[in-house]
């Protein structure tokens, strides 16, 4: 194989023949570009005959699940990268269109060893990429990236006998039939079903009606254009719209899916927004009680109220803080046999014996609905109020290239240490700690804390903050956090504040 020449460029005869692979594309958890500016579809096919290389130089059985996301160019790329497997001499079982869990769940379903998703997650059109892995229900981390990186772009992939096609049917109803079961609900709910026209377009609506949930249907049509809004229930576009609809429709709630279909937003009966960290707190509160002295896993952007909060405490849960990032949070819950992980992304890994270790949206939203069921006298309201009180920010991005991020991020980590070491106080506390496992996360000695870290797959920063004590107080802890950030030049605007 050619070695993938980044200098190629559309719109030339080398672009429809050699491969054009960008390497920022291969990130610490995912793979993903802007297609066709960062890769063609030769560059695909190499993707996948090195990642049938990776396959078999790890002894891995030459077995694969592949599938693509609802968008109009992600076919053509999951056959491009069809064609590179096959190359490799791997033996491809293609479940067609899907939500990135359905994939996970065709890996047990089907009981083979790896599975790539084509997909750009919640990312907007123009971008692709790959979400793959080898050992279930793990992601690719750092290591596998860096070694599947390495081969790629170093032109080692290595053809081999032995590859076929099988596209295999029916995993849609066993991915249902999976997450549903006989469950049905005993009391009435409506709940707004939130899709952005996106892939879960095609799943929310059938597992809400399968348990007997009245569904209040917001934007479910399969719309490749997304019309209305990237579906990401992370961004507050999204969640502002599923606000709305609540607040017209009288719903009881509402749920939101990303592109993919792993991550899940919440919005309340009386429309408010619910941040993923406190919706993990609710679900935290009420597993602990059927499963006492269980160990859940948060994000470190994710709310204080893990270690802190009272009920939790109560039901005997450890509080683990880790790395944000799917992959991490997956091999996190699996590695230390914790019930489940919650990131304040969306992304939700809820293990055995609720779920199967992945991040699966439809997953929390059953598991929502059967929390409402075991408490039939509360509202959504009623568990988000029972909360102790804290005010936090969303999850905030000022622009950073992809290629000076890293970098970047080292030198405000190193400011933020400095001003621990000099006893500096921010919002007129002193700095508690400065935890630095994935970015750093500043803790004040009231509990107050942000978090300044590089996001894995965008050129972004990530800036989240919270406060137990006031909003003037959170704007505060921003304010001084911002501060530090600005003291770099090449950071940019942020895409949404407070």
């Amino acid at each position: 194989m050619k070695k993938p020449l980044s200098t190629v460029t559309p719109n030339t005869w080398d672009f429809l023949r050699d491969p054009m692979i960008t390497p920022t594309g291969f990130r610490e958890y995912d793979a993903r570009w802007k297609y066709p500016d960062e890769i063609n579809l030769p560059g695909i096919t190499a993707l996948g005959l090195g990642l049938g290389t990776q396959m078999r130089k790890r002894g891995i059985e030459p077995v694969i699940a592949v599938a693509n996301d609802y968008r109009d160019y992600s076919l053509s790329i999951k056959n491009a990268l069809i064609v590179g497997l096959m190359q490799a001499g791997i033996q491809v079982k293609d479940i067609g269109p899907a939500l990135s869990p359905m994939a996970y769940f065709a890996q047990f379903h089907l009981d083979v060893p790896a599975v790539a998703m084509v997909t750009a997650s919640h990312n907007p059109n123009g971008w692709t990429g790959v979400k793959m892995g080898f050992e279930r229900p793990l992601t690719h981390g750092p290591d596998e990236m860096s070694e599947l990186r390495e081969i790629v772009l170093n032109g080692e992939g290595v053809a081999a006998e032995g590859g076929s096609y099988e596209f295999i049917d029916g995993v849609m109803d066993a991915y249902i039939d999976d997450l549903v079961g006989d469950f049905k609900m005993s009391r009435k709910l409506r709940v707004v079903c939130a899709t952005g026209n996106g892939t879960a377009s095609a799943f929310a609506p059938k597992v809400f009606e399968r348990m007997g949930v009245e569904v209040v249907e917001s934007h479910n049509r399969l719309d490749y254009t997304f019309p209305h809004y990237n579906p990401n229930p992370e961004a507050m576009e999204m969640l502002h719209d599923m606000a709305d609809t609540v607040r017209e429709t009288g719903a009881d709630f509402a749920l939101g899916f990303d592109g993919d279909g792993d991550r899940c937003g919440v919005v309340d009966d009386e429309g408010e927004e619910i941040f993923a960290d406190k919706v993990g707190v609710i679900m935290a509160r009420d597993l602990s009680k059927l499963y006492p002295n269980s160990t859940f896993v948060a994000d470190v952007k994710s709310t204080g109220l893990f270690a802190s909060d009272p009920e939790l405490i109560k039901n005997g849960v450890t509080a683990d803080y880790w790395k944000t990032g799917h992959s991490y949070m997956k091999r996190r819950v699996k590695e230390i046999g914790a019930l489940a992980g919650f990131e304040k992304s969306g992304h939700y890994f809820l293990a055995e014996p609720v779920g199967r270790g992945y991040d699966c949206g439809m997953r929390v939203a059953v598991e929502i609905c059967k929390l409402m069921d075991r408490n039939p006298d509360k509202k959504m309201s009623d568990l988000r109020k029972a909360l102790p009180q804290t005010w936090s920010t969303p999850t905030m991005s000022p622009y950073c290239a992809d290629t000076e991020k890293y970098e970047v991020l080292d030198r405000i980590v190193e400011k933020l240490v400095a001003k621990e070491a000099a006893g500096e106080k921010i919002a007129g506390h002193g700095i508690k700690q400065v935890v630095t496992v994935n970015g750093a996360r500043v803790i004040l000695e009231n509990g107050a804390w942000g978090l300044v870290r590089a996001s894995s797959n965008t050129p972004n920063l990530v800036v989240v903050c919270e406060s137990p004590e006031s909003d003037a107080e959170l704007r505060q802890i921003f304010k001084e956090i911002d501060e530090v950030i600005r003291t770099e030049p090449s950071v940019g605007d942020y895409d949404q504040t407070i």
